[in-house]
């Protein structure tokens, strides 16, 4: 076995996990193609480059990224230590100078003798076959792994080709849906049947198990909800995203442009429906399915889009019952390399089907930059764990609780899930308070004090 763990990707979750492991005194070598080649959407020379906004969200411990960002200040985060550092003003939330973060950070990790930068470009310069084979490694490629390394992951994982996630629906939660409006059922199971009486067929909807959450537009909803769908301000996409984002997955708005009654034959079609309130037939009809086990929170069917996160809130909530819908995930559009995790993680990051490969960052569907850093944590100290222990039969995994937003992260990415998709750090993937808390701040506070508790009973 080498004596050395490797790491290939030099951004958030790599830079992370390489100062992670040379802090527990393991030598690194970390591969990072920059600046012999970079991606589309890259263009400066350090590590850790920051491509896209310069803001790390909230610092409120009402904000689920703000709780994020505590836990790993206390779990001695290089990253947010950096960001901490090359902060500018931005109100409550934690934006950086990206051009000194990133600097910092390259120099920070320079200076450690423990660690070896390698400008280099797995699967082109170098194979993935050949550094697995006799050590321990860490991919953290990101979203914008190359085509050649994207092959060769999915030879590795045994998953003939990776997802590309190129569009997604909003996620709310369930408790934040106005159930006088929204029902749940079933396509055609909802209608009236013939022979029924009202209160026959009434019951009968209110007792079955059914799978989605249903929210019925009449006429003069669904056309004001449509006009505003099509003024609506939209994200503008980089032009290697442009060229392909369009060929799988229609954009909610852009369909809408197609014409008024579009929607109604397509995502929002009210056929094999029956409203409870008038027991008719609606004109329209939105669908939510769940997204977890623990039916917490739900995604928006057909609901792909590519509106500002604003405009997303904006619009949305025009649809009856969305009125007070919390979004704990907003609909996003674009190129993302990402593993299918749940089939092939445990919560260490660990493949399962391979103990020293391990993977971090938005390969593993986590999404956004201080869930990268977490995961990059993550994987890091279990790497180091793994390499301590390496000789020995049982390998101690170090698992954190997912009553903590860092473990509720990798429990997420690592539990089964048919409708798995990336994801960032919300309130509705922890588990439930113990007693009811109405007032949602207060909630959130109170989620926020058991987690940092938890983090710190177990350090």
């Amino acid at each position: 076995m080498n004596d050395y763990i490797t790491i290939i990707g030099g951004g958030l979750a790599g830079s992370e996990a390489a100062y992670q492991i040379a802090k527990r005194g393991i030598k690194v070598k970390l591969y990072e193609m920059k600046p012999k080649k970079f991606s589309p959407a890259h263009s400066n020379c350090n590590l850790a480059e920051i491509v896209c906004s310069n803001s790390f969200k909230s610092n409120l411990l009402t904000n689920a990224c703000g709780l994020l960002k505590e836990e790993l200040r206390m779990l001695d985060s290089l990253l947010i230590k950096i960001a901490d550092e090359t902060k500018v003003p931005a109100g409550q939330a934690l934006a950086v100078d990206r051009e000194k973060f990133s600097q910092r950070v390259t120099e920070q990790l320079k200076e450690l003798e423990l660690i070896e930068i390698i400008n280099e470009e797995i699967g082109t310069d170098k194979k993935l076959v050949d550094l697995v084979r006799d050590g321990i490694v860490i991919i953290a490629t990101g979203p914008l792994t190359s085509e050649s390394l994207a092959k060769e992951i999915g030879e590795l994982t045994g998953e003939k080709q990776l997802h590309f996630y190129d569009a997604a629906a909003p996620i709310v939660t369930k408790e934040s849906i106005d159930f006088n409006i929204a029902f749940f059922g079933n396509r055609y199971d909802q209608e009236k049947k013939k022979h029924e009486t009202e209160q026959e067929w009434r019951k009968r909807i209110e007792s079955e198990d059914a799978s989605y959450i249903n929210l019925p537009m009449n006429k003069y909803e669904y056309e004001k909800f449509y006009e505003e769908l099509l003024n609506a301000q939209i994200v503008t996409l980089h032009e290697f995203e442009k060229k392909e984002i369009f060929e799988g997955c229609m954009p909610i708005e852009v369909m809408a442009k197609r014409g008024i009654d579009t929607l109604r034959f397509g995502p929002l079609k009210p056929v094999g429906f029956d409203d409870p309130r008038t027991a008719k037939r609606p004109y329209a009809i939105v669908q939510l399915r769940q997204d977890d086990g623990k039916a917490s929170i739900y995604n928006l069917v057909g609901f792909q889009t590519n509106l500002k996160f604003g405009e997303q809130k904006r619009v949305f909530s025009m649809i009856p019952g969305l009125e007070n819908a919390e979004f704990v995930k907003y609909g996003v559009m674009h190129k993302n390399t990402y593993i299918n995790s749940t089939k092939l993680l445990d919560n260490t990051y660990n493949l399962i089907k391979n103990n020293n490969i391990y993977f971090a960052g938005q390969i593993t569907g986590v999404e956004g930059y201080v869930e990268s850093i977490s995961s990059g944590l993550v994987a890091g100290v279990n790497a180091a764990e793994r390499f301590k222990t390496q000789s020995k039969q049982i390998i101690n995994r170090i698992q954190f609780s997912d009553l903590t937003m860092i473990g509720t992260l990798a429990k997420y990415i690592s539990t089964p899930n048919d409708n798995f998709q990336p994801m960032n750090a919300n309130y509705g993937i922890l588990p439930e308070l113990s007693e009811k808390i109405k007032d949602k701040k207060q909630r959130y506070e109170r989620l926020s004090e058991r987690a940092l508790q938890e983090l710190k009973n177990n350090m």
